[in-house]
């Protein structure tokens, strides 16, 4: 049985720009089409022509944060970089907003990060002990510590240094008077890419959809293990480590990035429909109509009807104006959540056997709730198509499943399963199916994916999570027993 979680962090997005007249404006457009990453917070952090660095941020929503001209006006600058969080319960506070910003007699640093430390509890405690005195209880502030701890007299020297030691997923961007620098952790597990205005001006940001709505030619991914170093001479990559294996979030593919976003030269909307053309391949089920759970899951619904050769059809309606609904703390209200965002189509779905296609059963409050909606609408019959494997292990890097004993999957067979939802019948993806879909095609373990969420097979050591560590309760700290020492590591 997989370990117990609370607290782990945040999926998150990231923006920088170098050098451009409108760096903050620039910024909030980028940060904007980032959004679907991060929804408590946002900030943005832009360097001053005296070099000190001038931040605005806040709980809520981008639009929420920035609700008055002048806080984007005031923001005077012509390098930036901002930062869309999503927290767990318990974290909200201001202080653990980012970018996160540091003063000191020499100059100003700023840091947004995107990802989950393995290591950073043992970390903290460490430099707690040297003197170090933490401002959030964040897992980013870390990094700043173990930099200005370094001895190197350059500070890209003291930056790799520091990456060296710290584990897990990490998508860094960091802000000084002289450069922006971004960082990829050795197994590049959350996604980070380069662009380039017409201006000359450089772009970084965790998805191309940020580039290409700020108008940014896509140059490159980051690799895994890479130090990127831009300033005024151009754009330097170099490698802080070459002990790299590429691993990809997989749920990137399937939940979190931006259909029109590609990751590692794999479009996301693509690989999303050859999930559902390679779920209904696998489970060919007999239906007259395919639904998809708006919205992430509709490019997979798209596959499905081709395969099955069915009508693809619009029988659940989204209302845009809500959150998503596994960030609700109890489960009343992600029942109430799920009533707030979907409607069933009645003229769309009544007498029809219907094919219903999501993306992953984490808890399974929405799938047993849309089951008995579109019953209710007059379903003949509603067969749940997952154009995932079953999720069944907690993630280390980055994305928050909070409880392995909420995860539907993990404690329950899929018959099981099917019976609590109430489907006529549940299919899943297979693992295999699943990779061929992405079809990333590295010569690396899974073709370059991690799917520890499907098979506990883990692409790092666990490190703080296998020693036991037991953490305060706060949000972005981490609890976990010694169970997960039986989890598996490739």
């Amino acid at each position: 049985m997989p370990a117990e979680l609370k607290g782990l962090n945040e999926e998150c997005g990231v923006f920088g720009v170098w050098d451009d007249s409108q760096a903050a404006q620039r910024t909030y457009f980028g940060l904007h089409s980032l959004q679907h990453r991060g929804q408590e917070g946002a900030g943005i952090v832009v360097k001053s022509e005296n070099g000190r660095l001038l931040a605005h941020k806040g709980l809520g929503l981008l639009s929420d944060v920035f609700d008055r001209p002048e806080y984007l006006d005031e923001l005077v600058g012509r390098s930036a970089i901002g930062h869309v969080r999503y927290g767990t319960a318990g974290s909200r506070g201001i202080e653990n907003i980012q970018p996160l910003v540091f003063h000191y007699l020499d100059e100003d640093i700023a840091l947004a990060h995107n990802g989950n430390l393995t290591n950073a509890v043992s970390m903290r405690r460490k430099l707690e002990s040297d003197g170090a005195i933490f401002q959030s209880n964040s897992d980013t502030e870390v990094l700043m510590h173990l930099i200005q701890r370094q001895k190197q007299p350059k500070f890209a020297d003291r930056l790799k240094a520091s990456l060296r030691e710290i584990r897990g997923g990490f998508a860094y961007l960091i802000l000084t008077k002289d450069a922006m620098y971004a960082a990829l952790d050795p197994n590049g597990f959350r996604p980070l890419v380069i662009g380039q205005l017409e201006n000359g001006s450089y772009i970084v940001a965790s998805e191309t959809c940020a580039l290409d709505v700020v108008g940014a030619k896509f140059l490159r991914d980051v690799q895994p293990g890479e130090l990127v170093q831009i300033d005024d001479s151009g754009c330097h990559i170099s490698k802080y480590t070459n002990d790299t294996q590429l691993a990809i979030c997989s749920m990137e593919y399937i939940y979190f990035a931006r259909p029109d976003s590609n990751i590692y030269g794999v479009n996301v909307h693509l690989a999303r429909q050859q999930m559902g053309r390679q779920v209904a391949l696998e489970n060919p089920v007999d239906a007259d109509i395919v639904v998809g759970v708006p919205n992430s899951s509709l490019s997979a619904a798209s596959g499905v009807a081709q395969q099955l050769g069915i009508p693809d059809e619009m029988g659940l309606i989204k209302n845009q104006y809500s959150s998503r609904t596994f960030i609700q703390p109890t489960q009343e209200l992600r029942e109430q959540g799920v009533k707030m965002k979907l409607s069933a189509v009645r003229a769309v779905v009544e007498g029809k056997k219907v094919a219903l296609v999501d993306d992953s059963i984490v808890r399974g409050t929405t799938s047993r709730y849309i089951v008995r909606m579109l019953k209710a609408a007059g379903a003949k019959s509603v067969h749940l198509l997952i154009s995932s494997p079953p999720l069944k292990y907690p993630c280390f890097y980055g994305i928050d499943i909070e409880h392995t004993r909420e995860l539907m999957a993990a404690n329950n067979t899929v018959e099981e399963m099917r019976e609590k939802i109430g489907a006529d019948s549940l299919h899943f993806l297979s693992l295999p199916g699943l990779i061929k879909s992405i079809g990333l095609k590295q010569d690396e373990p899974n073709d370059g994916l991690c799917v520890a969420y499907f098979d506990g097979k883990y692409p790092t050591p666990l490190y703080d999570y296998e020693d036991g560590f037991e953490t305060p309760k706060t949000a972005d700290d981490h609890a976990l027993s010694a169970s997960v020492k039986q989890h598996q590591v490739i």
